[in-house]
């Protein structure tokens, strides 16, 4: 365990330092919070009301959640390593078979911090505020963090099964409505009731949730299921399942050539 974690670390400076010495990398980072705030805050957001408090308060959790549950980046990097030969050569050093994708979702989770802290920021600027103190917004960031880390080892896993950068884009299509079918861009109240049962059980619902109770902004529908009810509880849950499936899976497909 010590071995692949020491492994894990080189891993993970690996792909900071990457992304270190690409601009475009670093640029599309930091443009990403600020275009998520402008086209679903001030151009989607202008036709939606919400009870409570406004939309733009309501809408920053969501778009935290969003970032944390996007499996599309592991995802791509997987596809590109193994096409170029980077996966196989790393199958024939002596490191630990866990060591590459523990890296990737550490450094995944680094990179998603400074995400979050400009997303955040930005938040504060155009309306967004934590109202319940610095404890419970640590907690909430503590909660994102959490879910990025478990889902960049499913978008790792996903990475090793897919064998193009074409068909990881495909796929990543059919990725992104499963966190739309959520509260994280509406309320839920408005749906059609088979859809809001979708919607309110869907894990990422209860993240929204959560960081919404712990920063202490507008929660406008009654919490109808118990993953809305307890979404801490449920977050935590959820996390640990996808841990306990997809990092044995992901290490497993990893060590094993194509």
């Amino acid at each position: 365990m010590t071995n692949a974690v020491i492994d894990g670390m080189a891993a993970a400076e690996r792909v900071l330092t990457k992304l270190r010495h690409d601009p475009s990398g670093i640029a599309l980072t930091l443009a990403g919070p600020l275009v998520l705030v402008v086209a679903f805050g001030y151009i989607i957001g202008s036709a939606i009301d919400v009870q409570g408090g406004g939309y733009r308060e309501y809408l920053l959790p969501g778009l935290f959640v969003l970032i944390a549950v996007n499996i599309v980046p592991p995802l791509v990097t997987m596809v590109r390593d193994n096409q170029l030969g980077v996966v196989d050569r790393y199958r024939s050093m002596p490191i630990a078979r866990s060591a590459v994708p523990l890296g990737q979702a550490v450094a995944t989770s680094a990179y998603g911090l400074v995400n979050f802290t400009l997303m955040g920021l930005l938040g504060l600027l155009v309306g967004w505020r934590i109202e319940r103190g610095a404890g419970r917004a640590l907690a909430a960031l503590g909660l994102l963090l959490l879910v990025q880390f478990a889902m960049t080892w499913v978008g790792l896993y996903l990475g090793l099964v897919v064998r193009t950068q074409e068909a990881a884009g495909q796929l990543a299509l059919i990725v992104l409505p499963v966190s739309m079918v959520s509260n994280l861009m509406v309320p839920t109240g408005g749906m059609p009731g088979w859809l809001r049962v979708i919607a309110d059980w869907n894990p990422v619902s209860a993240l929204g949730q959560a960081v919404r109770e712990l920063c202490g902004n507008p929660i406008p529908v009654e919490a109808s299921s118990w993953p809305l009810q307890h979404p801490v509880a449920a977050t935590l849950i959820y996390s640990a399942v996808i841990l306990a499936v997809f990092v044995p899976a992901t290490t497993l497909r990893y060590a094993r050539p194509s």
